[in-house]
């Protein structure tokens, strides 16, 4: 097999463009059930199951590259990159809450260290590092020493990736569902390329890949669920985090990202998942995710201003194990 090039797997961060009431995370919520539990203590529960050691070996990135002599304002071509991958994810509490004094009102902040490593699948070549960490934001006290309610968004993940991102996603407290989740379809074309496009422009996304839905990534999470579900694996319970980075979060970029495929946004939607075998009673738990990271570049097809240029999905989802 020829060497993969790692200069060509992306980053794994961004921040995003289209409209929040078209994105999968807004469908989720929408969906979620009411809570008894506060959102410290959600947000709390959600870290406390997150904390550990993770693998997984079912992982696919599904990203679009501007071709060699391509400028990010040109009408270029496309090379799709598919890659399946295998990952580790360390999970450990950072300690004692971290103080933010605001004068009347003070915010502790309790988080979670996490670890990401990436691997080639088929050579074990290192493709990705990612560090940063989990926050649970609830925790508002005011000089009186009375708690204050929480903000909007309650929960926080940081992450710095060596390609020049950094990013900062926000989001609302994970709800619980009894049973399997409820995994919605996304799609991995862009949602916009303008008019009068080369015919078969888009073919990329098309061709048969084995082992992963390229249109539809989130079919694929699915059907690991549903190979499960056959062996005799039932899901009992299920913990949904949305995070965004539209959410009063954002992402930095050095300026070569900026200049040649910039990163505007960052979507991830984490499902901690309580499985059992019903042919032993052996309990586990499994944490499936999909992150949509927008990256922009290539002037779309019937426009001529340079900064109308198309947004490309770049998706990542994995399927993984405690250990």
């Amino acid at each position: 097999m020829k060497p993969f090039d790692t200069n060509e797997f992306q980053r794994l961060g961004g921040a995003s463009s289209r409209l929040l009431s078209q994105d999968l995370g807004q469908q989720l919520l929408a969906q979620a059930p009411v809570a008894s539990l506060t959102p410290s203590q959600l947000t709390t529960q959600f870290f406390n199951d997150l904390e550990g050691s993770w693998f997984g070996n079912k992982g696919w990135n599904i990203i679009a590259l501007p071709s060699k002599g391509s400028t990010p304002q040109s009408q270029g071509a496309f090379r799709l990159l598919v890659l399946p991958y295998a990952e580790t994810l360390e999970v450990r509490n950072a300690g004692a809450p971290a103080r933010n004094r605001g004068g009347s009102v003070d915010q502790f902040i309790a988080a979670a260290e996490y670890r990401q490593r990436v691997f080639n699948k088929d050579t074990g070549e290192a493709l990705h590092v990612e560090n940063g960490m989990f926050m649970n934001l609830s925790e508002l006290v005011d000089n009186s020493s009375q708690t204050q309610p929480p903000p909007e968004f309650n929960v926080a993940r940081s992450g710095t990736i060596p390609h020049g991102d950094s990013i900062m996603l926000l989001g609302k407290p994970p709800f619980v569902d009894q049973g399997a989740p409820a995994i919605p379809d996304i799609s991995s074309l862009p949602p916009d390329i303008g008019q009068g496009a080369p015919l078969g422009y888009l073919d990329p996304y098309l061709a048969p890949q084995p082992g992963i839905n390229v249109g539809n990534p989130n079919a694929t999470l699915r059907h690991d669920l549903e190979i499960q579900a056959g062996e005799g694996f039932e899901i009992l319970e299920t913990k949904t985090l949305v995070l965004d980075s539209a959410q009063a979060g954002g992402i930095n970029n050095i300026p070569f990202i900026v200049q040649h495929a910039n990163a505007t946004r960052m979507q991830a939607v984490f499902w901690l998942e309580k499985v059992r075998n019903t042919k032993t009673g052996q309990e586990f738990d499994q944490l499936q995710y999909t992150q949509i990271i927008d990256l922009v570049f290539h002037l779309k097809f019937g426009q001529a201003d340079p900064n109308n240029l198309i947004t490309w999905p770049h998706v990542t989802i994995n399927t993984m194990v405690k250990q």
